[in-house]
């Protein structure tokens, strides 16, 4: 729970961070679609770590695998998914957008798993 809570905090930093750099670093140096991959990354990127700290504050008050198995699954997802999205931005290389729909699977299993947790309450 703990865990899960720091690297649900240390994603949103680092959420913000790649968000600003961005919006600064990148505007006039990558095509536009790309930026918009990017910020799709970062979107996604903040929305599933705020997630993993929501699970973390749950967990931290039940114990219900599922919503544990949830967050590291979001983790895994933004990896992919976002991750994915980051690279193919910075190095123009498209055939990366093959890795993001494993991201965005790994995100639909964290929410069925969150779901299924839900339900154990």
């Amino acid at each position: 729970m703990k865990l899960l809570l720091i690297i649900g905090a240390a994603l949103m930093a680092l959420g913000v961070a790649l968000g600003a750099f961005g919006a600064h670093a990148l505007k006039d140096r990558v095509a536009p679609n790309m930026l918009a991959n990017w910020q799709t990354g970062v979107l996604y990127h903040m929305i599933h770590a705020i997630g993993i700290i929501a699970l973390a504050s749950i967990l931290m008050r039940v114990s219900i695998s599922q919503f544990n198995t949830a967050g590291w699954l979001m983790l895994a997802g933004i990896v992919f998914f976002s991750g994915s999205l980051y690279v193919m931005a910075l190095t123009g290389i498209t055939k990366l957008g093959a890795v993001t729909p494993i991201g965005g699977v790994l995100f639909i299993a964290a929410w069925v798993f969150v779901i299924l947790g839900a339900l154990k309450l």
